[in-house]
């Protein structure tokens, strides 16, 4: 069993090798890591999606621009193609359809990318809308779509304040969807206000808590047909 120091030095160097858009460094980590025997999943969502996350924040701020994301998604998705075919099955046993955007009037897809790209690797298949979603847009595509969850992303106050109206209009006509909520400004709190079945500060809580609906919903349904 690989030692918690040593799970930590590799799960740097993975973050560290995304970050700095070197592929030779995060193939070397991704190997290293299933050499000594560690998680492939632990390596994906705290080395790699961490140091994407970096990225993004990295953005953001204006300090990295279109081709530096990029290079860090080449990285990114070079550690991905070594370390995706030794996940568990066991730790994803649950798959399920995820409509998800940005809200109206919001155009940052920073975070909805991260999300998306983590959605499928952990098994879900994602109908992306992009950004600057019109509201009745999202309540559509769950319907078209059966979706198991929406998840809505917003990044500005002010757009983030079409949540609850998307979140009332899906309750009135998918009443089965679980909905997912995210983004800077966005709280636990507010999602417990607005009526969302959860919320996630970033992309691999965002995949952890939808892996939660959807185990929930499917529950809900396996008690609805032993009835």
């Amino acid at each position: 069993m690989v030692s918690e120091e040593k799970r930590k030095e590799i799960l740097e160097r993975l973050k560290k090798g995304v970050i700095e858009f070197d592929e030779d460094m995060v193939k070397e980590a991704a190997n290293e890591a299933l050499e000594v025997g560690m998680d492939a999943l632990d390596a994906i969502m705290n080395g790699l999606v961490s140091g994407m996350e970096e990225v993004g924040n990295l953005y953001e701020k204006g300090e990295y621009f279109v081709p530096e994301l990029l290079m860090s998604a080449d990285a990114l998705y070079a550690g991905l193609d070594i370390l995706k075919p030794h996940v568990k099955a066991e730790d994803i046993k649950v798959s399920g359809q995820v409509v998800l955007g940005v809200v109206e009037g919001d155009v940052h897809d920073i975070g909805k990318n991260l999300v998306k790209m983590m959605f499928e690797v952990a098994g879900f298949e994602v109908v992306d809308l992009g950004k600057d979603v019109p509201l009745e847009k999202f309540v559509e595509e769950s319907l078209n779509t059966k979706a198991d969850i929406v998840a809505l992303s917003a990044m500005m106050t002010s757009t983030m304040l079409g949540m609850p109206k998307v979140i009332e209009m899906i309750r009135e006509k998918n009443p089965n969807a679980k909905i997912l909520i995210g983004g800077a400004p966005v709280s636990k709190d507010a999602a417990e206000k607005w009526g969302a079945d959860g919320w996630a500060p970033d992309a691999t809580n965002a995949v952890r808590e939808a892996i939660n609906l959807v185990k929930g919903l499917k529950r809900e349904i396996m008690g609805d047909k032993s009835e």
